[in-house]
């Protein structure tokens, strides 16, 4: 005899755990039991009471299970019935078999045992609403091995499973659908799975259908009913997913039958956006025969065009430029798809975009595609941009440019910074000016020792005794860059390095004290006036009295002092030559050391300290 349970409408247990399924199951299958088995009870010394005209008849005791209990915290052991009649080892022994029945019908159904799946289901005390694993029916396991035969004959026994969902909210559909498994889908909608159906990604089966790219699973659904423009948790239609495989044939499927074409997901993507970004151009083709809006923003502010140039759709571009997409839309960041494309190297998309670009669109944006081109050494793009008539002189906007801790602002800086010879080459053989900078490119090569760089930055016109805004020397900033390398600062000195302002020290000629203590606190002293005083200037012997640069002292003095006539050392720089026996012969050079010139600064020096 089948159990009743099986027979019943699944809808009716819908709301019961899988523990209260399982302990109804067990008490059914004793209660059965008992009614065939068991003799009925005797009542000793009494005769049972006989039934007056009026009184209701008694239902058995099975009948109580006709209708689906309420779920309730109390359900394993209701009062005055329940599991507690039964031993332990009734209870056991039946557990034991209904999962033994349940381990059975899983694998006739993995074997693809129709016959044995059927039998299995009309067995006393099988339970097809008992899962394998966590949410996971019988009904699951047949569409998930694709055998529709054993599927129909679980479906003829447990209709109301037809719908019932996994843990992931999956039907039977969904994973027919996900499989692949034609025979099994028909037979699930045939037998009424609801073809618009959303897991807990809110995908619906067609959705599924789509992402798999199988166009006879599509055209069933669709013959179904299925609704073409449910949105998944992420926004993405069917349309899309259908557009990102770049199937034609599963686009104008979708479109006939209702399809929005301009539908956007969460992101503010629509379809035609999603064929450029993914470079899906027979989808992108189809997109446009159907009116797509080919300016198309995303939330980013991102049109179609910029995502396929940042992606290197070169097919993409050409495909929207000829159905005039707009070059100088810009995205949330300001860009305009030029400045992508230089930032990629790639020069085909380059020159196309070249003729579409308005170059006055491109000033507005703050920054030049040769900016993006010199930041990432796109040599070719580079001379591409130039000879299209770009500027080389464009500079950073204000706030494009205090994104650098260095401010730099032209295309000749970043190029460099980046020690890219050829560039810099290029740049200034373009009339590239070498001052526009805070910080000039020169001190920049110099800082990195690169003697090509410098001279061929000094042949352009690059100036060695430029100032530094909040550097205030009393001689060229560029030796404090330059100063250990020798050749380098030779180099400068050649090309017209102001040597002479090295030696015009605010500490003057005057003696300097015998101990040491003295020495400091008299040095000590200056400092401290030049730091209260902001027009004093940093002089030079203080420069070269840091430890990492005082050893070479004495090859500085001596090559600074070839390019100078008649000067006067400072009681600093003079330590500094004692310091050393051979450096003795480098202050013969200068003359006589104990001149009482004083230079320029020393008389403003002395009234600050009130001497």
């Amino acid at each position: 005899m089948a159990s009743t349970l099986a027979f019943e409408d699944y809808s009716m247990y819908s709301n019961l755990s899988e523990d209260q399924l399982l302990q109804l199951a067990i008490e059914r299958s004793l209660d059965e039991v008992n009614q065939m088995d068991a003799p009925l009870p005797q009542v000793p010394h009494e005769r049972p009471p006989t039934r007056q005209v009026n009184q209701p008849i008694r239902q058995p005791q099975t009948a109580r299970y006709r209708r689906a209990p309420a779920a309730n915290p109390n359900f394993h052991n209701p009062p005055g019935h329940g599991a507690a009649h039964y031993t332990q080892n009734e209870i056991t022994e039946t557990m034991t078999m209904l999962l033994r029945l349940k381990e059975a019908i899983f694998e006739a159904i993995r074997v693809g045992d129709a016959a044995r799946v059927k039998a299995l289901a009309l067995t006393p005390g099988t339970n097809l609403m008992l899962p394998n694993k966590p949410g996971w029916l019988a009904i699951h396991q047949a569409a998930w091995f694709g055998h529709h035969t054993c599927l129909r004959a679980l479906i003829s026994v447990q209709h109301g499973m037809v719908n019932k969902r996994t843990d992931h909210g999956e039907t039977a559909l969904h994973i027919a659908v996900n499989r692949e498994n034609l025979d099994c889908t028909i037979i699930l909608l045939q037998n009424g799975a609801d073809p618009d159906s959303t897991n807990y990604d809110k995908e619906t089966p067609l959705y599924k259908a789509c992402e798999r790219s199988n166009t006879a699973l599509v055209a069933m659904l669709l013959d179904y009913g299925a609704e073409v423009n449910f949105h998944c948790i992420q926004g993405w239609t069917a349309l899309q997913e259908a557009v990102v495989r770049n199937n034609v044939e599963i686009c104008e499927m979708l479109l006939k039958a209702g399809a929005k074409i301009n539908a956007t997901n969460v992101y503010g993507i629509a379809p035609l956006f999603t064929a450029a970004q993914t470079g899906s151009i027979d989808a992108l083709r189809l997109l446009f025969q159907h009116g797509a809006d080919i300016n198309t923003q995303a939330a980013d502010g991102n049109t179609a065009l910029m995502e396929a140039v940042k992606n290197c759709h070169e097919v993409a571009v050409e495909l929207l430029l000829s159905q005039d997409a707009d070059a100088n839309i810009t995205g949330r960041h300001g860009l305009l798809p030029l400045h992508i494309a230089a930032q990629n190297g790639n020069e085909i998309i380059v020159s196309m975009l070249i003729p579409k670009t308005n170059k006055a669109r491109v000033r507005r944006c703050g920054i030049s595609p040769l900016h993006m081109a010199a930041e990432r050494n796109r040599y070719d793009v580079l001379e591409m941009l130039l000879n299209a008539g770009f500027d080389p002189n464009a500079v950073l906007s204000e706030e494009r440019s205090s994104l650098y801790e260095d401010r730099r602002r032209t295309s000749l800086y970043f190029s460099v910074a980046n020690l890219n010879l050829d560039a810099v080459q290029l740049l200034l053989s373009h009339g590239s000016a070498t001052n526009l900078d805070t910080l000039p490119p020169l001190m920049v090569a110099s800082r990195q020792g690169t003697i090509k760089m410098v001279t061929l930055l000094l042949e352009h016109g690059a100036d060695g005794n430029v100032s530094v805004p909040n550097l205030r020397t009393s001689f060229p900033p560029l030796l404090m860059f330059a100063a250990r390398d020798l050749p380098l600062l030779k180099l400068l000195l050649d090309h017209g390095l102001n040597a002479e302002s090295c030696f015009n020290c605010p500490l003057g000629t005057s003696p300097t004290p015998h101990s040491a203590a003295s020495q400091r606190t008299r040095r000590q002293r200056w400092r401290y006036t030049r730091a209260q005083d902001s027009t004093q200037f940093f002089s030079f012997c203080e420069m070269v009295s840091s430890p990492t640069v005082s050893r070479w002292v004495g090859p500085i003095v001596d090559l600074l002092l070839d390019y100078v006539g008649h000067v006067t050392l400072c009681s600093s720089l003079l330590e500094h030559l004692d310091s050393y026996s051979d450096w003795s012969r480098i202050k013969e050079k200068a003359g006589d050391h104990h001149s009482t010139k004083v230079c320029y600064v020393c008389n403003r020096l002395k009234r600050a300290m009130g001497a």
